[in-house]
Order: C-alpha cells, then sequence, then structure tokens
C-alpha cells in the first residue's frame, strides 16, 4: 500500500509481529536511550505548536553483518508517528529488512510501521559498511545556522522521506567526501523540510556526539538561541 497522506511517502511493506529480528533486543536500550535524550532536548517530539500537532524525528541502528550487500542492510528504527513520549517502549520499534529506492519501498518486520525517514536512513547506510546509526532530528537553531556553520545542506526544493531526498543524501556524500576525519560522522541539514537535520556515525556514541558539538556551535553564534 502507498501510503499518501499523513506523513509516509514510499510503499510500506509491512509484517506486523513481535520484534524478534537478531540482535534488535541487544540494539533497543542504547536507541532508546538516545531518543530519550534527543526528546528532552526538544530535537525529537510532538508539540500542538509544531508541524502541525505530528510526531517529528526519528533514530535508528544498523543490524545483522556489516557487509550486507546495499539494500538489504538491516536496521532498527522507531515506528512512524511516535515522537510524543519521552520513554518510548521497545514495542514501538521495528526493523527494516530491505528497502528499494528504485521502487520507492520499504520492507520492514515488527509491532508498528516504520519512520517516515526509513528510505532515507536506508540510503545513508547504503553510504558505507562503517555506518552504524542515523540520528534525524529537528532543530530550529541548526536548520537557520546551516550555512554559518558551514553544514551541508540538501537542496530545498527536495521533500524529506522521497527518493529524491534518498538520492539527494547520496549526491551530497559524494560532494562532500574530502571531509576527511569526519568523514563518517556528519551533521546535515535537510533545506526542504523545516528545521530537519541529519547525523551519523560508526554508532549511536559518535552520531550522538557530532549532532551535540554542532548544536554548540550554533549556539555559541551571535543569533544563536
Amino acid at each position: 500500500m502507498l501510503e499518501t497522506e499523513g506523513v509516509t511517502r514510499f510503499r510500506a511493506l509491512h509484517q506486523e509481529g513481535p520484534l524478534d529480528e537478531a540482535g534488535a533486543a541487544q540494539a533497543a536500550p542504547a536507541l532508546l536511550a538516545w531518543r530519550r535524550l534527543l526528546h528532552q532536548l526538544a530535537l525529537i517530539g510532538q508539540q500542538p505548536q509544531r508541524y502541525g500537532g505530528l510526531g517529528f524525528g526519528n533514530v535508528s541502528v544498523r543490524l545483522g553483518p556489516p557487509r550486507a550487500a546495499p539494500g538489504s542492510r538491516p536496521f532498527l528504527i522507531t515506528g512512524t508517528q511516535t515522537g510524543a513520549p519521552e520513554r518510548l517502549p521497545v514495542d514501538q520499534l521495528c526493523v527494516v529488512t530491505r528497502y528499494e529506492l528504485q521502487h520507492n519501498a520499504v520492507h520492514s518486520r515488527g509491532p508498528v510501521r516504520p519512520s517516515s525517514e526509513a528510505l532515507t536512513h536506508g540510503a545513508i547506510y547504503d553510504l558505507s559498511a562503517r555506518i552504524g546509526a542515523v540520528l534525524h532530528v529537528h532543530s530550529p537553531v541548526l536548520w537557520q545556522q546551516a550555512r554559518a556553520l558551514g553544514l551541508p545542506q540538501t537542496p530545498a526544493d527536495v521533500a524529506y522521506g522521497t527518493v529524491e531526498m534518498a538520492r539527494a543524501v547520496q549526491r551530497l556524500d559524494d560532494a562532500t567526501e574530502h571531509a576527511g576525519p569526519r568523514a563518517r560522522a556528519r551533521v546535515w541539514v535537510m533545506a526542504g523540510h523545516e528545521d530537519g537535520v541529519i547525523a551519523w556515525g560508526r554508532d549511536l556514541d559518535q552520531a550522538g556526539a557530532a549532532l551535540l558539538c554542532e548544536l554548540a556551535r550554533a549556539y555559541a553564534l551571535p543569533m544563536g538561541s
């Protein structure tokens, strides 16, 4: 079923059931801990005055063998529209088992359907077998100060959760590959997605640290607030 209403813009080929994918139980505590911290910082959440009251932000972590083929690198991700609770229960996570940019499709298993940004997460994991975690948050200060901070940006005419966004992320990675030591701990801004920011790294700690460092840099600017 292609879901065009709400926020999901890909074909969600979801198999409902328990979260029994190999490695999911071990990965869930750290994923939920980072999500809780980001929620406390208002980088993830659901507030009536923001984005029409819809939930915002999602996080994921890689599962399975590091050298799995692109398009089939499974990851544990928060479910669609699960932004409201500070403490997200495990049954609000699911595993994306496969994703197909060419067919605009995401295959998943678990108690809930995956986040609307699951296709973008998959595209990021396909950039390198060394990428182990992706954080998608909403930060007005980072989004507004992207140029001053020198943060890479996806095109302003590319919408979130689409094949175009996934491909834009891959093109942007090619364009910034010369970034040196930061090549696998990056923070980007989604110019066409209000306040949208993506961070990733080899694991949750590296991705989270990169995001928080950029947030501190934004607050240090004259207009940071």
